[in-house]
Order: C-alpha cells, then sequence, then structure tokens
C-alpha cells in the first residue's frame, strides 16, 4: 500500500469536508469531481454557484453533489463576521472591517474551518503565498501551544524496483531567517510530520559546515541549534551542522562526520533560512525527478495546507488528501 493509499483508507474509517476558495479553477473541479466519486472527502467549494456549474461543464468534471458556497449569500454570514471581530479584537477589527475581510474566499474558507463547518481546507493554485498564510495565521494559529507556525515539503519517487524514497524539507516557506530556538521547534513539528509520511526522521541541520569544518555566524547558529533539539527531543536521530553531500552520502560521511547515526542516511532536513530551503527543495524536486507535496503548514491547531500555483490536479487530489487526514500532526 501507497502512503497516499494509506491516507485514503484512514479517511474512509473516518470521512471529512474539506474547503476549496478557488472554487471555479478547473484543476479545483477536476480534483473535486474524483473526491466526490471516492466518497471519503466531500469538497465544498467556495465562489458563485453560477460561475462554478459553468466552469465545471466547460472543463467537463462531474462535479454533482458537491457543496457551493456563496461568501454573500451564507445564511450564516452575521455569525461569522461576529466571530471574526471578537478574534481579531485585540488588533481593533471593526464589524465592517470584517465584512470585508470575510468575502475574500480564504478568509471565508478559514473561518468556515473555524466555525466547525468543515474540517480542513486547501488553497494556493491561484492565490500567491501570502493571501493564502495571512488569513490562516490570522484565524488559525495554535491556541494550545506555541505560536510559531512553519512549513515543509515532501519530496517522494519510486525507483526502478520500486523502492521509495521520501524526504522532508523545513522550512521552505514562511520563517525568513528562523533563530535557534524556532530552528529546535520547526525541527519537532517537522518530526511528527515526517512520521506521518511512515519514516523513521534522521534528522539533519544543514549548513555549509560539517561538523566544525567551517566558521561563521550562521555556522554557530545551526551548530547550537542542532545540539539544542537532541537536548529537547533526546530519543530523535538528530544531527548537526553538517553540508547536504555529507547529509545524504555515505562515503562523505565516513570522512567528514564518522562518528554521526545521520549523516549519510538524512531524510528530514532542516535549512538556515528560507532562501536556502526554497531553492533547495526546488532543486532536489526538479533535477531529482521527486513528486512534491507541499507547503505543509505545521504549528496549526487547525487541519490547513497550501498549494504551489504551478500544481496541477492530481497534485490538487494529493494535497486534499494530506490535509484531511491530518498529517500536519493536527488530528
Amino acid at each position: 500500500m501507497t502512503i497516499l493509499e494509506t491516507f485514503e483508507q484512514k479517511l474512509r474509517k473516518h470521512p471529512q469536508s474539506i474547503v476549496f476558495p478557488e472554487g471555479s479553477d478547473p484543476r479545483i473541479l477536476e480534483a473535486a469531481s474524483r473526491l466526490l466519486a471516492s466518497n471519503f472527502l466531500f469538497p465544498i467549494l467556495v465562489g458563485k454557484e453560477q460561475e462554478i456549474a459553468e466552469a465545471a461543464e466547460e472543463a467537463g468534471f462531474n462535479i454533482h453533489g458537491a457543496k457551493i458556497i456563496d461568501p454573500s449569500k451564507y445564511e450564516r454570514f452575521d455569525e461569522m463576521v461576529d466571530a471574526f471581530v471578537k478574534l481579531r479584537a485585540h488588533r481593533g477589527m471593526t464589524k465592517k472591517q470584517a465584512e470585508i475581510k470575510l468575502l475574500h474566499p480564504n478568509y471565508f474558507g478559514c473561518m468556515l474551518v473555524r466555525m466547525n463547518e468543515a474540517d480542513s481546507l486547501l488553497s494556493g493554485a491561484t492565490y500567491d503565498a501570502k493571501d493564502t498564510l495571512l488569513p490562516a495565521m490570522q484565524i488559525m494559529r495554535n491556541e494550545v501551544g506555541s505560536s510559531l507556525i512553519s512549513s515543509c515539503y515532501v519530496l517522494d519517487r519510486a525507483n526502478a524496483t520500486g523502492e521509495s524514497t521520501t524526504l522532508v524539507m523545513a522550512d521552505c516557506a514562511i520563517n525568513i531567517n528562523p533563530s535557534e530556538y524556532e530552528l529546535v521547534k520547526i525541527c519537532g513539528d517537522v518530526i511528527k510530520c515526517a512520521r506521518g509520511f511512515g519514516l523513521t526522521p534522521k534528522v539533519a541541520f544543514l549548513s555549509y559546515s560539517t561538523n566544525g569544518s567551517g566558521k561563521g555566524e550562521s555556522v554557530d547558529k545551526m551548530h547550537n541549534a542542532a545540539q539544542k533539539a537532541k537536548e529537547v527531543y533526546p530519543n530523535e536521530l538528530i544531527e548537526g551542522e553538517m553540508q547536504m553531500d555529507a547529509a545524504v552520502s555515505p562515503q562523505v560521511a565516513k570522512l567528514k562526520f564518522p562518528d554521526s547515526k545521520v549523516a549519510g542516511y538524512a531524510n528530514t532536513f532542516i535549512f538556515p533560512d528560507v532562501t536556502s530551503a526554497n531553492i533547495g527543495y526546488k532543486i532536489a524536486a526538479r533535477m531529482g525527478n521527486f513528486n512534491v507535496y507541499g507547503p505543509i503548514l505545521l504549528g496549526m491547531h487547525y487541519k490547513i495546507n497550501g498549494l504551489s500555483r504551478s500544481c496541477n490536479a492530481q497534485e490538487v487530489y494529493t494535497m486534499a488528501v494530506i490535509t484531511a487526514a491530518g498529517i500536519n500532526g493536527q488530528e
């Protein structure tokens, strides 16, 4: 059974619903049509009913049975506005401001989940990261733990014999230059996500230095963060700082980090900043022919994830299943 089939099996036992704020996008409609046929994850499409119906007909997708909600006609809109004002009262949110915000599909969709009208949300096929993440961070921030929100991408591919390689990389989308403390928190959340994908995490804190071979502020940050992470998560396989070649090549690891249990076999990678992380996962994905899932949002109290604007319908379907299955650690 593949990882995706495992997630689908989980949802068959406990069917759920998922909000798509970009209800008229052809990729969303194709994925929604497939989900409706699966009968374990029910799509809620946000937008004007006629526009969505016409887009589905034009694209040739059957979305009969999908729930379509127009924010301007939503029967609980006044209740939603009041809840949003209360939620953002510390920021001076007025009722009029809330009404305007909630006509935006992403804000509206997040509040549907917040009000338990849906189980999860997936967005980002047409919106940029800011438009996708800001509503989620304002409405769905984790209220019972750390306020840090981070992200990771999961990369997966099968070789000629069918054996799978799965890698997890963080933080590729949100935290620009995380501190040592933030890197430790990101590490803990990424470990949970990696386990959700069936991995035994072997975590490498990446740098341009391996085990003290180089010097610099960034080297110190990654070394210190790795040591703190080992203290906070003593039962996990964590090592750093190390270069990427030492992290993934057993031959290089023997030369550069011979005593490490992680070096040479790492499958979970913590980058020093969002620049290197974003570049790194895209190089791996494009040049290594990996399937990419993400960004998977970590540290949320609700099940919400993002899409890349370059995604296809298969990726929308896969990310919908991943999101609903609670792979970001939120059951």
